[in-house]
């Protein structure tokens, strides 16, 4: 396993994904960000709680927020930036991918110069 950052939490997003982990009783668990293949333009981002570490993960903590990232992944979202913004509407997570060429209007679904995956129809 490997230290290093490969995506920015910023302190907003660590407060609300260390309260979820709460509200789900799942302390002490990591946060691991995937990329998973569909999504409007191929490619979808991903975020889930995670118990283990795996061999080849790169592993860094931001805001007491331990981030898990696979080495597969890594290249395709270095230098991501994860904010929550809250606005009259409600708050919610923001995704800024530098290495992104194409995005969806739900936010989450993308592709890269290098990467495209496999596009599926939006609901």
């Amino acid at each position: 396993m490997t230290s290093k950052q490969v995506i920015e939490v910023t302190e907003a997003a660590a407060f609300h994904i260390n309260e979820m982990m709460e509200h789900n009783e799942e302390q002490g668990s990591f946060l691991r960000v995937v990329v998973n293949g569909g999504g409007c333009s191929g490619l979808s981002y991903g975020m889930h709680f995670d118990k283990e570490k795996k061999e080849d993960d790169f592993e860094d903590v931001q805001h007491g927020l331990t981030i898990l990232v696979s080495r597969e992944d890594a290249p395709i979202i270095m230098g991501t930036k994860i904010d929550y913004k809250q606005s009259l509407m409600g708050g919610g997570f923001t995704i800024d991918n530098p290495n992104a060429i194409a995005s969806c209007g739900c936010g989450t679904s993308f592709k890269t110069a290098k990467r495209e995956g496999t596009p599926e129809i939006c609901d």
